[in-house]
């Protein structure tokens, strides 16, 4: 398995020169979630994937990141840890440039939670801007392609420790689940015009139907996941740059204001 912290020095740099030069960063939380799962359901379910995906993919996997932005989850429940939004951002900024620094030319963000999504969109404007010459993507577990994200779903769309959750760690770790704690709540917030944290959508800090939950459904949903996020890394190590149409050689220097919007 490429896991960049199971390899040596000499490892990594081999398989890099070999044209590997694509790496996932899973990127997770520490935080509640309900009275039925584990604090680190989203640290555990982006690594193994990852690791898994990787694998498959024959591209490094990378340490996981296991604190992510999780302020929407206060400190009405025991178990979270967050940094705000601008410390992920700088902090997956840093990690970018060392990848840079290692030879990697592609880094992809794997977020098991999410709202790492806007830290970690803002992270790769700014490593774009700084290497030219590289790539970056972010997208979280349920992002990963049209039949992952409608398992996520199934049961709401603001979800949390629901029923693909607590099924994921049923498969991968069932030591971090306490079915009999597992009770529903229903997602209260389609039609919100506003985003809301936690405590105003969840008595329990769940939100969704992990009763629903089993170890083959979470089976069935890491195989899925595993063979669309292998393809996706194929696909993404094997992409070219864009083709530029023709056009005036001048015309960014001529409309300097006419930058990406």
């Amino acid at each position: 398995m490429p896991r960049w912290d199971l390899m040596t020095s000499d490892e990594i740099g081999a398989l890099i020169a070999a044209g590997r030069d694509l790496a996932v960063l899973p990127v997770g939380a520490t935080e509640q979630h309900g009275p039925h799962l584990a604090t680190g359901c989203d640290t555990i379910s982006a690594a193994t994937l990852a690791d898994l995906a990787a694998d498959r993919a024959n591209v490094l996997s990378l340490p996981p990141l296991a604190y992510g932005c999780s302020l929407g989850h206060t400190a009405k429940w025991p178990g979270t840890f967050s940094l705000h939004p601008t410390t992920l951002t700088t902090v997956a900024v840093e990690l970018g440039r060392w990848a840079v620094a290692n030879g990697l030319t592609k880094l992809l963000f794997l977020s098991g939670h999410g709202t790492n999504d806007a830290p970690l969109r803002s992270a790769i404007l700014q490593l774009r801007f700084e290497f030219p010459e590289a790539r970056f993507a972010t997208m979280g577990l349920w992002d990963i392609s049209g039949r992952v994200g409608a398992l996520y779903f199934r049961d709401g769309d603001d979800i949390h420790a629901n029923q693909g959750e607590t099924s994921i760690l049923l498969h991968l770790r069932p030591e971090m689940v306490r079915m009999a704690e597992a009770h529903d709540v229903p997602d209260v917030t389609p039609g919100a015009k506003f985003s809301y944290a936690m405590p105003a959508t969840t008595p329990t800090g769940v939100v969704g139907h992990p009763s629903r939950a089993s170890a083959d459904d979470g089976a069935h949903m890491t195989q899925t996941i595993v063979e669309d996020l292998a393809s996706w890394l194929t696909e993404a190590l094997a992409e070219d740059w864009p083709t530029l149409p023709p056009g005036p050689a001048n015309s960014l220097q001529t409309h300097p204001e006419r930058g990406q919007l």
